[in-house]
């Protein structure tokens, strides 16, 4: 059986009223505007990323199926 190493997942979604990004727990990139707590959120995987940890964001309301 092959294993899978854990992955961060980032989730973009609406906190206290603003959107922002959520990972572990802890929010992040707060912002009245989705693009930007978006922006935050892939900034972050792109880190993490090359970091060498394997990364999913997910944007509440939206499907999206493809790689950063």
């Amino acid at each position: 059986m092959r294993m899978i190493p854990d992955r961060a997942v980032l989730t973009v979604g609406r906190h206290d009223g603003r959107w922002a990004v959520e990972l572990d727990g802890e929010y992040f990139g707060h912002s009245i505007d989705k693009e930007e707590s978006k922006a935050s959120a892939t900034k972050r995987a792109r880190q993490l990323m090359d970091s060498g940890r394997p990364c999913q964001v997910l944007v509440s309301g939206e499907n999206f199926f493809g790689a950063i």
